[in-house]
């Protein structure tokens, strides 16, 4: 039987309210890991599962200490221990950040999956046990093997790079976007469509790479008539880069360009991406001469991420676009 680590974290998955019927008001971090899967004997008849509580709070308090706590422990279990998947559970506010982090930063090819709940573990028709369970079956998986860091949730495998939360409240929450789903999660198995081509988990140049203080990164988000006054607010504040959430196809009022400007001749890293949610953000000869880069179609908070990495191996903006070319 394969052995798979559960590496609890806390958030909605592991929360109370106060009736069955309450879905919305909760209590984050009621229920240890422990207590989760005692709720779920039939994970015993598909894998031996070994439970260790990490955290268990909000997954808004996660940063990058906490990342690279879970990101340790991972690479404990599967390469270490030699156990054959890790399972994390986690807040699905910030899943998709801390799957990316992992994605790009773990040196290993076995599988870690990242799950969570839209409603709370004592709500009345929970996804919590279901997630769970098929969670810890995708981990122990052979075809999950090689796929990077995976979300599981609604039945539907999610890779870490594309998917992100698109409704506050559904089952059906976590896309990825116009690229879809690698797979599914059914009662007869486990099955993928696709898979990642962007380099990730034991191809990173990242997955050596000490995480235990990453450069600040800010997200400013762009909209019609925006002065840049965001902008010039962030420069003396020690920050090292800047993910502009452009409109369109990464663009900005020109108030927001001269900003930027003067943030980049302080030495400041600028990403633009954009507030769509889907399509790539390609360099343009007009922002070219200021050396910024273009995020693809990386969604800002995602940019955020593989640019604090990419700060942590060269400042050059040419080979900070060659990564975010190939990441």
């Amino acid at each position: 039987m394969k052995k798979v680590a559960i590496l609890a974290t806390g958030g909605t998955i592991s929360s109370a309210a106060d009736s069955r019927t309450e879905l919305i008001n909760y209590k984050s971090g009621t229920f240890t890991g422990d207590e989760i899967i005692n709720q779920i004997p039939e994970l015993r008849e598909i894998a031996d599962v070994h439970i260790e509580q990490t955290t268990n709070f909000s997954s808004m308090e996660m940063t990058a200490k906490e990342w690279t706590i879970l990101r340790e422990k991972a690479l404990h279990y599967l390469n270490e221990l030699d156990f054959d998947g890790v399972v994390i559970t986690h807040g699905t506010n910030t899943i998709e950040e801390t799957a990316y982090f992992l994605h790009l930063t773990c040196n290993v090819s076995k599988p870690i999956v990242i799950v969570g709940s839209q409603r709370p573990l004592t709500g009345l028709s929970s996804d919590a046990h279901l997630n769970v369970y098929n969670a810890v079956k995708l981990a122990a998986s052979e075809d999950a093997v090689g796929k990077g860091v995976l979300v599981m949730m609604n039945d539907e495998i999610n890779s870490a790079r594309e998917v992100t939360k698109t409704n506050t409240v559904r089952l059906e929450t976590f896309q990825s976007g116009q690229l879809g789903f690698l797979g599914y999660v059914d009662n007869d198995g486990v099955f993928f469509y696709r898979q990642p081509t962007r380099i990730h988990t034991a191809q990173s140049q990242f997955n050596e790479l000490d995480t235990q203080e990453l450069d600040p990164v800010e997200i400013v988000y762009s909209y019609a008539g925006a002065d840049g006054n965001l902008i010039r607010c962030l420069i003396p504040t020690g920050v090292k880069g800047i993910v502009i959430a452009g409109t369109g196809t990464g663009r900005f009022s020109s108030k927001e360009l001269e900003a930027l400007v003067e943030a980049k001749k302080q030495g400041i890293a600028v990403v633009r991406s954009s507030r769509v949610g889907n399509g790539r953000v390609i360099p343009e000869e007009q922002y070219e001469p200021y050396g910024f880069v273009s995020g693809d179609n990386l969604l800002p908070q995602k940019a955020r991420i593989l640019l604090m990495l990419a700060l942590k191996v060269t400042k050059d903006p040419v080979e900070i676009q060659r990564i975010f070319d190939t990441y």
